[in-house]
C-alpha cells in the first residue's frame, strides 16, 4: 500500500533534510517549555545504530543522520513524551519506583503507545508506515534463514538509501549472527503494540474507564498492570502522572476520536458506493 501511495503523497518539502544538530536544539527548546525547564537533554551519538533512543534524562540522535520535519514530531511524540515521560513519571512513584524502568516484559505496550501518540497527533506519515513494515518482513526473512547481506538487499530494493539500508539490516541483526536463521525480533511489537493498545483504549471508552489510559502514563507498565493497578491508584499509593501529553490530557477529544474509530471499524468497505453511497457523492 505504501509503494502504491507514497509516490503521489510525498511532496517536496516533506522530503527537506534537516541536520541532526538542529533538530536537536529544535527538540531541546520544545522540551524544555514542555517541562518547564532542562529536564531531559537532547545529545548527539556518532555509535548509535537507532535514529534516536530515549531514557529518563536525555534523548540520544544518531549524529550525522538526516532527518525530516516529520521525524520531529515522531521523535517528540514517541520518544519524549512516551518513552521518556512514563520513566520520569515512574521515577516519582514513592512506593513503586520500578516503574521508571524498562523490560521486556512491558515492550510492546510501550512502542504500541508509542506509535498510537504518533498516529493520534498526525505525526506518523505513510513512509514511517513502511519502515516499520520493512522492518518486519525483515525480520522473518532473517528468522527463515537470510543473511546481512540478502536483508540489506532487500531494504535497498524496497527504495531504501545504502546508509539507511545498511542501518536497518543492524537492527535486525543485533546481538545475533549475521549469517542467518536468528534476529533481534523487537521491531515487530511496534504493530503487535499498536493493535493491543488501540484495542485497549476503544475498550476503555466503552467501559467507562478513560482514566487507565491516562494512568498508562504514570510509569512503564504493560496493558494488564494498569487494570491490576486500579485499587492502588484509587487509594493513593501509586500517584496519577505527573505529566501528560496533550492528546490525553484531553479526555474528550480523546474520546471523539476513539469513538469515531470505534464506528468506523463497522464499516464494509466493499459494500461503500453500491447503493447510492458515499462513493458516489
Amino acid at each position: 500500500m505504501a509503494d502504491e501511495l507514497d509516490r503521489e503523497l510525498v511532496a517536496d518539502a516533506q522530503e527537506v533534510e534537516v541536520s541532526a544538530e538542529a533538530l536537536a536544539l529544535r527538540l531541546q527548546s520544545a522540551l524544555d517549555e514542555f517541562f518547564g525547564g532542562r529536564v531531559i537533554a537532547v545529545e548527539l551519538d556518532p555509535d548509535l545504530i537507532a535514529k534516536a533512543a530515549a531514557g529518563a534524562s536525555r534523548i540520544r540522535l544518531r549524529a550525522g543522520a538526516a532527518f525530516s520535519d516529520y521525524d520531529y514530531q515522531q521523535l517528540l511524540q514517541h520518544e519524549a513524551y512516551v518513552h521518556s515521560l512514563t520513566a520520569l513519571n515512574g521515577q516519582r512513584q514513592p512506593n513503586l519506583p520500578s516503574l521508571a524502568l524498562s523490560s521486556p516484559r512491558i515492550t510492546a505496550t510501550q512502542e504500541g503507545l508509542a506509535v498510537f501518540a504518533e498516529q493520534i497527533t498526525g505525526s506518523i506519515d505513510i513512509e514511517r508506515l513502511k519502515r516499520v513494515s520493512l522492518r518486519i518482513e525483515a525480520v522473518a526473512m532473517a528468522l527463515e534463514g537470510a543473511d546481512f547481506v540478502q536483508v540489506f538487499r532487500y531494504f535497498l530494493e524496497s527504495g531504501q538509501s545504502e546508509v539507511e539500508s545498511f542501518t536497518s539490516a543492524q537492527r535486525v541483526f543485533r546481538g545475533v549472527p549475521t549469517t542467518g536463521g536468528a534476529a533481534f525480533t523487537k521491531d515487530t511489537v511496534y504493530l503487535r503494540g499498536l493493535i493491543g493498545v488501540h484495542t485497549f483504549f476503544r475498550w476503555a471508552l466503552k467501559q467507562g474507564r478513560l482514566r487507565l489510559c491516562r494512568r498508562l502514563f504514570a510509569g512503564k507498565m504493560t496493558l494488564a498492570d494498569v487494570q491490576r493497578f486500579e485499587p492502588l491508584f484509587d487509594s493513593g499509593d501509586l500517584l496519577e502522572p505527573t505529566w501528560l501529553p496533550a492528546w490525553v490530557a484531553r479526555a474528550s477529544a480523546l474520546a471523539g476520536m476513539l469513538a469515531f474509530s470505534s464506528f468506523a471499524s463497522r464499516i464494509r468497505l466493499e459494500q461503500l458506493g453500491t447503493d447510492g453511497g458515499v462513493l458516489d457523492v
